[in-house]
């Protein structure tokens, strides 16, 4: 067998703003569960819009929620960024437009939008019993 087998392709996860309030929220370690979830082959992006969602939470939340999202805003920063254009859409429509457009999945617990990812059939990472990570919607 050829020493040069091709390794899986590397999955691409966009993290939604409360997939970061997820340590805090049901202190589960996302970076270990990701890891064992997708077998260590992973990389994770934030977008922008999301991150100035973020920051602005950090800054104009109630006092929770600036605690929440500062926290949130120091785990970002283990992340891959990637600029996204929102040209005016939530972070939720950018989200949906780029995991269609690049077939990334999506790490989030938003009923809403988890749905809506589910929709146009893409796989969904959430958080499961409160206790663990799980992924829908991938064969």
């Amino acid at each position: 067998m050829s020493q040069h087998a091709r390794s899986p392709r590397r999955a691409v996860i966009i993290v939604d703003a409360n997939a970061l309030f997820v340590p805090l929220q049901f202190k589960i370690d996302i970076f270990e569960e990701l890891r064992a979830l997708m077998n260590g082959n992973f990389e994770l992006v934030l977008l922008t819009p999301v991150r100035r969602e973020l920051e602005r939470l950090a800054a104009e939340g109630s006092p929770k929620m600036r605690k929440s999202a500062s926290y949130a805003l120091k785990i970002a920063e283990k992340i891959t960024h990637v600029e996204a254009d929102s040209a005016n859409a939530s972070p939720d429509d950018v989200i949906l437009k780029v995991a269609a457009e690049q077939g990334w999945l999506v790490f989030t617990n938003d009923r809403q939008l988890r749905k809506r990812l589910r929709d146009i059939n893409v796989p969904v990472i959430y958080v499961r019993q409160k206790s663990y990570l799980a992924i829908d919607g991938r064969s």
